[in-house]
């Protein structure tokens, strides 16, 4: 009989360590009465990046089974809600220019043709406002759900903006307290191989060995299991994301009542671009460029120059920033032996979309639910977790070059580059072609959990101007007719969401005056 998998060790705490240490003992912390123990050793000497972060809807599932209350969640990580993402200046650079991926799918997307509906009769108004309510919700700075929703529901789909730090704070006392998680502050040395060279333990400078039967590095882009130990070869994707630096820095709130924006706000720059996410206390506020068409001085400049605009030239200038590095790409294999990598040892790509997080979700959730029992049956689900990993590592990195290769922006070097189809993948490449001819549908991407479904294709499309000619051959399976009532029901939708609905500011004040109503 072959030995059974008992002891997890996971290496490296932040979000990711935390986050995978959470979903998998909340599964199995009935099994730790037989022996089964997932332990997670954490260097005291290397702090984790600690900015605003944001997430996906799957984040709510995710913290519910864990166990963690949502009031707690926005009242100590000063979590706010997000329900989408805003482009700003993206398509022409003009006044004006901004379109929306909101997290709701499209009214009655899975049964007729939206896109041709909107073509026939609402091409003069943006596709986003016209197929989803969560535009005008967004648009008008409403929250998601009213003050007697409970926990984890809502009128419309929403996911968070968090501060990393206070979330890998929360996710540890909870983890550590309540879901049996042994805890190792110590600083990791050195790897010991096993004679079938697998690892058995990790060293520790203060504790000695820490053994285990599978290895999760969470060590960031050190990546020291995987990469550093095992030398599992690094694909670097810089070809389609040259964006390799970013500059964060920390924006307060004018005032404690003001506004708090439902939307993760990408605003193009002359050399990348910067995101603006409204946390509870604060906005984080950065810059993502590429350091070929752009110096860190003036990068710098061009960030506080864009906070001026909200936040006056006086808040701008004093602001403290960090710079960061970003190397784009990911592992060759992500579970090789007895060690799966997750977080920023797998990969990382710019922030775009916020794919980090959900990576890390998925990552852990297959682990669980494919989780190995014994030694014998790991290299089976080692392979398949690769294989699903390569197929959406793939599929982001079309996802995300999207949103560059439809501009109509010539006024930089950078964006005359990245609207080139040198830099284009070619099965996106392959796509806009059909896609010229009818809109993305479900059948396009084939997996049952993808990372960005077909409806965030056409949000992103046609936010961009994107034309598909479904005008040449109406098919009676478009039910164009069904779709123009949809269109009709969701304006109608749009004005009673915006008008019950509490601002962003109103529910969060409200939830830490008297918490949330659980389910």
């Amino acid at each position: 009989m072959s030995a059974l998998i008992k002891e997890i060790v996971i290496v490296g705490g932040g979000t990711a360590g935390w986050l995978t240490a959470g979903i998998l003992a909340a599964e199995y912390k009935n099994n730790l009465a037989l022996g089964m123990q997932i332990t997670l050793v954490e260097s005291p000497e290397v702090s984790t990046i600690g900015v605003g972060e944001g997430t996906w809807p799957s984040m709510r599932a995710t913290l519910r089974k864990i166990g963690i209350s949502e009031a707690d969640l926005v009242t100590q990580c000063a979590a706010s809600f997000k329900q989408g993402s805003k482009f700003v200046g993206w398509k022409t650079g003009l006044e004006g220019d901004a379109y929306h991926h909101p997290f709701t799918i499209p009214n009655g997307y899975l049964e007729c043709n939206l896109v041709a509906a909107w073509q026939a009769q609402f091409s003069h108004l943006p596709f986003a406002d016209v197929v989803s309510v969560q535009n005008y919700v967004s648009e008008s700075g409403r929250s998601p759900k009213q003050f007697t929703t409970p926990e984890y529901a809502g009128a419309v789909n929403y996911g968070y903006h968090i501060d990393a730090g206070k979330f890998g704070e929360l996710l540890q006392k909870h983890c550590t307290a309540r879901l049996g998680v042994k805890h190792i502050v110590d600083h990791v040395t050195h790897v010991i191989s096993a004679p079938n060279g697998e690892i058995a333990a990790v060293n520790t400078k203060e504790m000695g060995a820490v053994a285990g039967d599978l290895f999760i590095d969470c060590t960031g882009f050190s990546c020291l299991l995987l990469g550093q130990h095992f030398g599992i070869p690094f694909i670097d994707k810089n070809k389609y994301s040259i964006n390799d630096s970013a500059i964060a820095t920390q924006v307060p709130y004018a005032e404690s009542s003001s506004p708090i924006a439902s939307a993760t706000v990408a605003t193009a720059q002359s050399a990348g671009w910067t995101w603006d996410i409204g946390l509870s206390s604060r906005r984080g506020v950065g810059y993502v460029y590429s350091s070929a068409y752009i110096s860190d001085e003036q990068a710098e400049l061009e960030l506080r120059a864009h906070i001026a605009k909200s936040a006056g030239v006086d808040v701008a200038e004093k602001l403290s920033a960090r710079k960061f590095s970003i190397r784009v790409g990911h592992r060759e294999q992500f579970w090789y032996k007895n060690c799966v990598a997750i977080g920023m040892a797998a990969g990382f790509i710019e922030p775009l979309e916020a794919p980090a997080l959900a990576l890390v979700e998925l990552s852990a959730n297959m682990i669980r639910d494919e989780f190995p029992l014994t030694v014998a049956t790991m290299p089976l689900v080692a392979k398949r977790f690769n294989s699903v990993f390569q197929y959406r590592w793939e599929r982001i990195v079309e996802f995300l070059k999207l949103h560059y290769v439809l501009t109509e922006r010539r006024d930089t070097e950078y964006w005359r580059y990245m609207s080139s189809p040198d830099a284009m993948p070619e099965q996106l490449q392959q796509q806009l072609l059909l896609w010229a001819q009818r809109p993305p549908y479900f059948n396009d991407l084939i997996q049952v959990e993808e990372i960005f479904p077909s409806a965030s294709y056409q949000y992103v499309l046609y936010g961009m101007g994107f034309k598909s000619n479904v005008s040449g051959v109406v098919k009676t399976s478009d039910n164009v007719n069904l779709g123009l009532e949809k269109i009709k029901d969701n304006f109608e939708k749009s004005r009673k969401y915006v008008s019950l609905l509490p601002s962003n500011r109103e529910l969060i004040d409200h939830i830490f005056k008297y918490g949330m109503q659980k389910i």
